[in-house]
């Protein structure tokens, strides 16, 4: 683990909950109040505070269907303002996701907001996404981040992402995009299965763990009942999907969900 990872997350792993807000100006599902979605994701923030999350992580999935590396400063701006509502009132880590592959967009929330990290999807290694073909941007990514004086914000990585398709680079391991990541300045790799609610193979996960000198968090499919097989070789969880109603990331959050999820969580550490 990276001494900046350790000083923004205390515990290990660190649980962190998605905030997915509600339909951003400018898309077809928006229904015409930024209030509305601020409130209903500061709520929900504070929901995961109260169980005990370690951190938060805010995405834009309800933006469907998504633009490819650049969104409208609409959604940047509006993004900024809620996450900084949220960042303030609970005080846990906060991260960023703009969707889709929106990473620049996505840093320059997290500078506004003071938040701590991005996730960043399509950083090495080009890949063929619902929206279409996204080359690797770690390049440009890190330089942005030099040039806006961003550089305390962590950039998380996925590798060999869901919801894509990686033909172009069949031949490459995960650990060879692992390997790659980490020496194009990764802050920390983000293992996912290949959809939304689907978990990666905590094999892999060990794999990488004895290969690669990177905070390792899974990102995707972690539930209660598989939470244990992740917890012993993550730094860090993302859960979603799991903790909404009925496990379906577009309902709301679920008490039930969460109050059981966090049990699991709490057995492990209290060994």
């Amino acid at each position: 683990m990276t001494p900046k990872f350790a000083q923004v997350f205390k515990r290990r792993p660190a649980v962190i909950g998605m905030v997915h807000l509600s339909a951003l100006p400018g898309t077809p599902a928006y229904e015409g109040s930024l209030d509305a979605v601020r409130r209903r994701a500061l709520e929900e923030a504070m929901q995961l505070k109260r169980a005990g999350f370690d951190g938060l992580l805010l995405e834009n999935m309800h933006d469907a269907p998504y633009l490819p590396r650049e969104v409208g400063p609409e959604i940047t701006a509006a993004m900024a303002v809620i996450a900084d509502d949220i960042k303030r009132q609970t005080g846990l880590p906060c991260g960023v996701q703009v969707l889709a592959g929106a990473n620049e967009a996505a840093l320059a929330v997290a500078l506004a907001a003071g938040l701590d990290f991005i996730r960043a999807e399509g950083f090495v290694f080009a890949h063929v996404a619902d929206e279409g073909l996204l080359n690797g941007d770690a390049g440009t990514l890190l330089r942005y981040r030099r040039r806006i004086g961003a550089e305390d914000v962590l950039v998380f990585t996925d590798i060999r992402k869901k919801h894509a398709a990686h033909a172009l680079t069949a031949d490459l391991s995960l650990l060879d995009h692992a390997r790659t990541a980490a020496f194009f300045r990764s802050d920390g790799l983000i293992l996912t299965g290949s959809f939304t609610g689907k978990p990666p193979q905590p094999e892999a996960l060990h794999t990488l763990r004895r290969e690669v000198d990177l905070p390792l968090i899974v990102g995707s499919g972690v539930t209660a009942d598989n939470v244990a097989s992740f917890l012993e070789g993550a730094d860090a969880l993302i859960v979603g999907s799991f903790l909404k109603e009925d496990g379906n990331w577009e309902r709301p959050l679920d008490p039930k969900r969460i109050k059981r999820f966090m049990e699991e969580v709490g057995k492990w550490r209290s060994r």
